[in-house]
């Protein structure tokens, strides 16, 4: 199919994924709108600022109604949400903010997509429990709203006929990344700044995913009439230790330094995730292409040609 003429409207597009899926979509042709609680700023990043052209809208999707005129107004052909209160923190604080931010933003956005049958893909999260990691109970308060926001998105499907698909990222890297407090973009810019990151005893395992992959799959989604009502993983299948992404970018932007483990703490009650990536390939025809070592050298290049 062609995007050409067709309207896309992203939520979240000052984040990671967002940012370079509206840029991804209007390169392809579409009409690109995207919306932020927050008005855009001149000193965006790469990310937040997708491309010339697209038409954003400052709406705060934690109210139902200013939810519903957006989507009203804009008339979208595909409704992108990738919007969300992204922290893992395992405080009591966050149960509200991330109740607010990721379930109550969700389920305006699927009913307003219900109220004007637009096509949906919903972002959900790879902590949620599934049959990847034994249906574990999710293990912060953010993987927790995800996890109900699948569920509000499978009943919009089951009661009310919502075409929508939801999407569980994995552990997604790459340029531009704006919480310059994950691991890939830290210990990068320490590196190329000549300092020594702060790390734990790397033994997290992670399946870590490149952000054009990652992409590629939401722009398939969108396309995809088999994979509506469906929930899939995004990811490659394959396990990777911090300690082994520390090792790796060491060797490709201090080549020849040793990092210090363990001087910061392990996060509580972290759980091995894993992607299961046979549905994404049978539904939408995806896979993943790109290798882990050239995913981190591209993002060591780019962040490399960033202005301090």
């Amino acid at each position: 199919m062609t995007w050409t003429g067709r309207r896309a409207l992203v939520t979240g597009a000052s984040g990671f994924i967002g940012g370079h899926l509206a840029a991804r979509l209007a390169a392809l042709g579409a009409e690109v709108h995207t919306v932020s609680r927050r008005a855009a700023t001149g000193g965006d990043d790469a990310a937040s600022t997708p491309a010339d052209g697209v038409r954003r809208h400052q709406v705060d999707l934690r109210e139902p109604e200013a939810t519903t005129e957006l989507v009203r107004t804009v008339r979208p052909d595909v409704l992108y949400h990738l919007a969300s209160e992204v922290n893992g923190a395992r405080d009591p604080e966050m149960v509200r903010v991330t109740l607010a931010g990721n379930l109550v933003a969700a389920v305006n956005v699927l009913d307003a997509a219900r109220a004007h049958a637009v096509r949906t893909v919903l972002t959900g999260s790879i902590e949620e429990p599934r049959p990847g990691n034994g249906h574990a109970p999710p293990s912060s308060p953010y993987a927790m709203a995800k996890w109900a926001a699948t569920g509000y998105a499978q009943l919009y499907h089951r009661l009310w006929e919502l075409p929508v698909t939801v999407l569980r990222p994995s552990m997604v890297y790459g340029p531009a990344q704006p919480d310059t407090t994950k691991l890939i973009p830290y210990v990068t810019l320490c590196l190329l700044r000549g300092e020594r990151p702060r790390l734990t005893k790397g033994t997290k395992l992670a399946d870590w995913i490149y952000v054009d992959d990652i992409v590629d799959a939401y722009v398939r989604a969108g396309e995809s009439d088999k994979a509506i009502g469906h929930t899939m993983d995004i990811a490659t299948g394959v396990r990777t230790s911090a300690y082994d992404i520390v090792m790796k970018l060491f060797a490709i932007a201090a080549p020849g330094q040793t990092p210090e483990f363990g001087a910061a703490p392990d996060r509580p009650y972290d759980i091995t995730q894993v992607g299961d990536i046979a549905p994404a390939a049978e539904l939408l025809g995806w896979r993943p292409v790109t290798d882990l070592d050239d995913g981190l050298r591209r993002t060591v290049e780019w962040y490399g040609k960033v202005p301090a």
